[in-house]
């Protein structure tokens, strides 16, 4: 029995170690290293000058606001559907947020930790509006455009034997190369995620009213970031800073009143998410207003969702599975006490 203890503490020291890992790395450089998409309408995408913009972004912001004060404070590695785990494992990025379905063997095989669902999606399809076809079935026998190393590469041929559908893939390795294939013509459908399609359709179409996207799903594509395996102090800030984004639209702490809310609200769950009493932060060895510059960085979720890919945004969708459980969503944080 002895031994065992000794055994067990050992693991804990070293456990301890690994753990401060990413969290010191990214003090001690003073930038977060966020890996992306090489350009997601809604979810990442860059401007002319470079600048990135999107939910995954925003992620981003409000991670090197929480940890280092500042949500400029970030370095974007745009990243394909290949190379963007082993991007992670090798420590070329700190977290991977990357429009990225979890699953059973990305969480059990990739040596990565799968954090808290930050969008729930489905795979879609998308055809010409004068093409005719109104359901699945009447693709049978169709090129289908779709992207290599996804999820989606995988549930096409899945979906495709189970109903009785042929289907013939044209496999990309880049997105881009994928969009301007298909809006140039060649494929007769391109399946993605639906709210991936409805990006693409508003911005890389030269005429989006020549499209529609069909509106059923055949799948389930749960979005959310990823961190390494034995990281867990790391791990636990990533998944607590999307719980506190949740917490503050139930709330009602936004960008804009976050700071007066700090100074004057009674309420002990407010108190408690903009560190104003208790002493939350210091456990995940960051300031204890770290959810407060995580909020005033780009705001609650709602404002996050709305403004990206909601109905203020070019993408106009609506949040469905994504508002909080209160108003029939999926949305849920896990209780700040």
């Amino acid at each position: 029995m002895k031994r065992i203890i000794i055994a067990t503490g050992l693991l804990a020291a070293s456990c301890l170690s690994v753990q401060a890992g990413t969290l010191d790395t990214v003090k001690q450089r003073g930038t977060l290293v966020c890996g992306v998409s090489t350009g997601f309408a809604g979810f990442s995408t860059p401007d002319s000058q470079g600048n990135y913009k999107g939910l995954d972004v925003d992620y981003c912001r409000a991670l090197a606001a929480s940890v280092l004060g500042d949500p400029k404070k970030v370095r974007y590695v745009a990243l394909t559907a290949q190379n963007r785990f082993t991007a992670l494992q090798s420590g070329e990025i700190d977290v991977l947020y990357r429009n990225s379905t979890q699953t059973y063997l990305r969480g059990a095989t990739l040596g990565l930790r799968q954090g808290p669902v930050n969008f729930y999606d489905g795979q879609g399809f998308v055809v010409r509006a004068d093409a005719g076809v109104k359901d699945l079935k009447g693709l049978n026998g169709a090129t289908v455009c779709v992207a290599q190393g996804t999820t989606h590469e995988v549930t096409l041929g899945d979906y495709g034997r189970a109903n009785g559908i042929e289907w013939k893939p044209l496999v990309f390795d880049r997105t881009d190369t994928m969009y301007q294939t298909f809006f140039g013509g060649r494929c007769d459908a391109m399946t993605q995620d639906a709210s991936a399609l409805a990006g693409a359709v508003t911005t890389a179409a030269s005429n989006p009213a020549d499209y529609t996207v069909l509106p059923q799903t055949i799948s389930k594509e749960p979005l959310g970031p990823f961190t390494r395996n034995g990281d867990e102090a790391w791990t636990d800030i990533i998944a607590w800073l999307h719980f506190g984004l949740i917490e503050a639209e139930e709330l009602g702490v936004t960008a804009a009143n976050a700071d007066e809310m700090a100074k004057s609200s009674s309420v002990p769950g407010i108190q408690r998410l903009l560190g104003t009493s208790g002493d939350l932060g210091s456990r995940l060895g960051l300031d204890n207003k770290w959810m407060l510059q995580a909020i005033k960085a780009g705001g609650n979720y709602g404002e996050i969702f709305e403004r990206n890919v909601g109905k203020s945004s070019p993408l106009k969708l609506d949040r469905g599975l994504n508002a909080t459980w209160s108003k029939g969503g999926l949305m849920y944080a896990l209780p700040f006490k």
